[in-house]
């Protein structure tokens, strides 16, 4: 497969950077999952490396509604959603469902009526947009499907779409199969870094040459900048040139394949004590 320049495969990732890992953050859609489905290899995947001792964090631009089923049915230990409007934790201690916000039930009352607003005035300027079959449980922001339950709009018509949430005050990201438009300052990265603070009292920025992210577009891009162990799935490489960053190593699989790449890698020099030195970090 060739690479871009700036892009190692994954086989250079060295027996130094994974002895130091401790957490896997990972995208969901056509990271973990293929073709729009969560195949057996990649969810085992998340097992094993859960089992293993690493902490594993979904993090996505996949509803409220999806999240609460991940963190309580996958495993995984915190799931932050709707690209950091919320996350979401099983608190086994207590046997209940855990989550906190990023957005105030005030603010959130305000922004509905502007979503829908933006949605009515996105699907008559750009043919073939659609607002995303899961929107009925999103709590914050607003999904246009591109070309998941539709067919690709063009790149234009992605280009539009953003440009018409951005001319409306929202943040605009682009994933593999929807732009995501949101109210707020609030991002992947910012959610993720609050949430493991509060629930593992560990600092994103001290700690992240010993956590490893996973994505695969360019809703990716500022993990994949804000961690120096950052791996695409092949499918990233669809996004050369469309990223203002890119990971700085890439599998040779695609999608969820891909992701049970990265985790045979992780997993291939475990140890006893490598095992007990990362579950030490898990509260």
């Amino acid at each position: 497969m060739p690479f871009n320049t700036e892009i190692k495969p994954l086989s250079a990732m060295t027996d130094e950077e994974v002895a130091g890992i401790h957490t896997v953050i990972t995208d969901v859609d056509d990271t973990v999952t293929t073709d729009g489905r969560l195949t057996a290899k990649a969810y085992t995947a998340l097992e094993q490396l859960q089992s293993a001792g690493f902490r594993v964090v979904v993090t996505t631009g996949r509803p409220a509604g999806w999240c609460d089923h991940i963190a309580r049915m996958w495993p995984v230990d915190a799931v932050v959603g709707e690209n950091g409007a919320v996350y979401f934790w099983y608190d086994s201690h207590g046997n209940k469902l855990c989550s906190r916000h990023a957005v105030s039930d005030v603010d959130a009352a305000a922004h509905r009526q502007r979503i829908e607003q933006v949605a009515a005035k996105i699907l008559r300027a750009v043919p073939g947009a659609a607002v995303a079959s899961d929107q009925f449980c999103r709590l914050y922001d607003l999904a246009i499907d591109f070309c998941e339950d539709v067919a690709f709009i063009g790149q234009a018509g992605v280009d539009a779409v953003v440009a018409i949430m951005a001319s409306e005050g929202m943040t605009a990201k682009v994933s593999s199969i929807h732009v995501n438009g949101w109210f707020g300052v609030h991002d992947k990265l910012s959610t993720s870094m609050s949430m493991m603070q509060h629930l593992y009292d560990i600092d994103l920025n001290a700690e992240r040459s010993r956590i490893v992210y996973a994505g695969d577009s360019p809703n990716d891009a500022t993990m994949f900048a804000h961690f120096p162990i950052s791996v695409g799935v092949a499918n990233v490489l669809d996004f050369v040139g469309k990223m203002s960053a890119m990971p700085k190593f890439v599998t040779n699989e695609r999608s969820g394949a891909g992701f049970a790449e990265l985790a045979d890698r992780l997993l291939s020099q475990l140890s006893t004590s490598a095992q007990s030195s990362r579950a030490s970090y898990k509260r």
